[in-house]
């Protein structure tokens, strides 16, 4: 069987999980940990980052310093992942849900407007699979109606936009480390804070609402409740396993990059055949081999290639329902204007296997089997 997905792991994950070991220090913020701070600080010139447990507890935490208050609104695609109206439902915001565009699977940057009220506090754009939302525009937006926006980039190290990372454009930037993801601890994420004001707030939170940090830098002579927080830092173990990967980041985006554009080029030709669409990146968007996905005419379509795939070994499968359709959806968001794309080009997406270490050989494989597959339809 070739798996959906592995778990990235470059051969020094183990040793440097013994340094942590033998550094007596496996809790949060030891060497690797700050390590993993300093590589996303530098990559994306950014004022600070701090590692987290997860990707949703980035946004959690984004949520609470945009200081989300019960009955504040926040615009966001559908279809995205259930974190990204979590961090916001939890502090009892109302989810405001608009179209996406069918090319990028991204949020209709012009639709963002008509969902602002008096009410809107925060824009969250989502940078499907790696490739950037159009962030000149929401940036716009953002500024004219003074909105706070969240960038939910859990998938996109090592993209850009117009040159500049993803995660950088917000005032804050919100990163996944799940297994499933380029670089992997496990679980666990990252937040980019941009605005030097928002710092010491971050801390606290992320240290269960202590000034605890500000107490290790000498700042203050004890450390004490000072906020309302959480226990989001990372155990050292998971930031050893991330550092190892993070060593080598640009060797694996390159890998991932050749399996992405050996797939595209293998499909080209049942595209032309009018019987799959390929993924749609702008000029302006630089991005980083994370997803491979094909669409096909229709659901039915879809649930038959995959099955297809699955007979010949091959673990496909389909991506997000859109949240908007689901219980919670409905209780604790609206979605606003038509929607025209969303669950339609939800039902027609297949994601390939796509990780570090597929081979030139089993992606020809696959390629094979959707041809084939079309062949005997």
């Amino acid at each position: 069987m070739i798996p959906f997905n592995k778990p990235p792991y470059v051969g020094r994950e183990e040793e440097y999980i013994r340094q942590a070991i033998h550094n007596c220090k496996i809790s949060g913020d030891g060497d690797f940990t700050k390590k993993c701070n300093k590589w996303m600080e530098n990559y994306a010139n950014i004022e600070k980052a701090l590692l987290m447990t997860s990707g949703s507890a980035a946004l959690e935490m984004s949520a609470m310093l945009c200081d989300i208050q019960p009955g504040d609104e926040v615009i966001m695609p559908s279809y995205t992942f259930v974190s990204t109206a979590n961090a916001f439902a939890l502090r009892g915001a109302k989810i405001v849900f608009v179209d996406i565009r069918p090319d990028t699977m991204n949020i209709d940057e012009n639709l963002i407007e008509d969902a602002i009220t008096d009410r809107t506090k925060v824009i969250v754009p989502v940078h499907y699979a790696g490739v950037g939302c159009e962030m000149e525009q929401i940036m716009d937006i953002a500024v004219r109606h003074g909105i706070k926006v969240v960038e939910d980039a859990a998938q996109a190290v090592y993209a850009t936009y117009n040159g500049k990372p993803l995660g950088t454009f917000g005032d804050f930037g919100c990163f996944s480390f799940h297994e499933t993801k380029n670089y992997s601890m496990g679980e666990g994420g990252a937040i980019l804070i941009r605005d030097k004001e928002n710092i010491e707030k971050a801390e606290i939170i992320r240290e269960k609402g202590t000034n605890r940090s500000q107490f290790f830098r000498g700042l203050v002579d004890k450390y004490s409740w000072v906020e309302v927080g959480s226990s989001y830092l990372p155990s050292e173990l998971n930031a050893a396993y991330l550092w190892a990967q993070l060593e080598c980041a640009e060797k694996i985006n390159m890998e991932r990059l050749k399996c992405w554009n050996q797939y595209y080029k293998e499909l080209q030709n049942l595209e032309r055949k009018g019987y799959i669409s390929l993924p749609y990146v702008p000029e302006k968007c630089k991005q980083n081999g994370h997803m491979f996905y094909i669409k096909v005419a229709n659901l039915e379509e879809r649930t038959e290639l995959i099955k297809y795939l699955y007979q010949k070994d091959i673990y496909a499968v389909f991506h997000y329902v859109p949240l908007h359709n689901s219980k919670a959806g409905k209780k604790y968001g609206v979605f606003c204007g038509e929607d025209r794309f969303t669950t339609l080009e939800s039902d027609r997406l297949v994601r390939l296997p796509m990780y570090y270490g597929l081979t030139e050989q089993q992606i020809t494989y696959i390629v094979g089997a959707i041809v084939d597959f079309y062949k005997n339809k």
